[in-house]
């Protein structure tokens, strides 16, 4: 995982990106959406997750909705997702 802090020429936090990329835990069988969900857990509106997937992970777009993000997705290679969800203000 990689955190990264975007600040304003004052030094005032813009907000977080977060970038998580699961592949290599999903070409071991091993199932990502926890890891996603404690990743996304203190997130504040404002905030990025950039997520790496091997393909379009649709069935993660309304959950992340009703958690208040908005998303995009980009097909980067074969077997490369990355989808970048935004916190939205309101519910954290």
């Amino acid at each position: 995982m990689k955190i990264t802090i975007i600040k304003n020429k004052g030094g005032i936090s813009l907000g977080k990106i977060v970038e998580l990329d699961v592949r290599e835990d999903l070409q071991k069988k091993i199932e990502p959406f926890e890891k996603i969900m404690n990743t996304i857990k203190p997130l504040q509106a404002g905030d990025t997750f950039i997520l790496h997937a091997p393909f379009k992970p649709i069935p993660l777009f309304p959950i992340m909705k009703a958690k208040g993000f908005t998303y995009e997705a980009e097909q980067i290679g074969k077997k490369h997702w990355k989808v970048t969800f935004v916190k939205q203000g309101g519910e954290r």
